[in-house]
């Protein structure tokens, strides 16, 4: 078991935690300390309980907004899988117009029939 003193809002506290768990000791120390000195430059010195307490509501606080947000991303996100799951089931249809060999064939012919005048045309024409 490691022993640690960590400070929290100006006072200290000798605590132990497993081997190896000191970081993540020192790191939620960290927080609470400046939940605590928040409270301290606000209010001025309070009991060692009174202070602990506040600081533990705040981070409180803090916690539950964050899970309110995680569980609201996670609801978006569900949402845009189901909605991108829709999408892969149900395709949009994209209708390309074809045209029937008939129509191309009719237009060359008329092409054809225009060009052949134009010749007759540019024939009287020079004669």
């Amino acid at each position: 078991m490691a022993e640690l003193k960590i400070m929290i809002g100006g006072r200290e506290f000798d605590v132990a935690c497993q081997e190896g768990e000191e970081p993540f000791l020192r790191s939620a120390a960290r927080l609470l300390d400046n939940e605590a000195q928040t409270l301290v430059s606000q209010i001025g010195r309070m009991p060692e309980a009174r202070m602990l307490l506040m600081a533990g509501l705040m981070l409180a606080d803090k916690a539950a907004g964050l899970d309110d947000q995680l569980r609201m991303a996670e609801e978006r996100a569900i949402v845009a899988e189901r909605v991108a799951a829709d999408a892969r089931a149900h395709p949009e249809r994209i209708e390309v117009p074809v045209i029937p060999d008939i129509v191309t064939d009719t237009f060359s012919e008329i092409a054809a029939r225009a060009e052949a005048l134009a010749e007759r045309m540019e024939e009287r024409l020079r004669a």
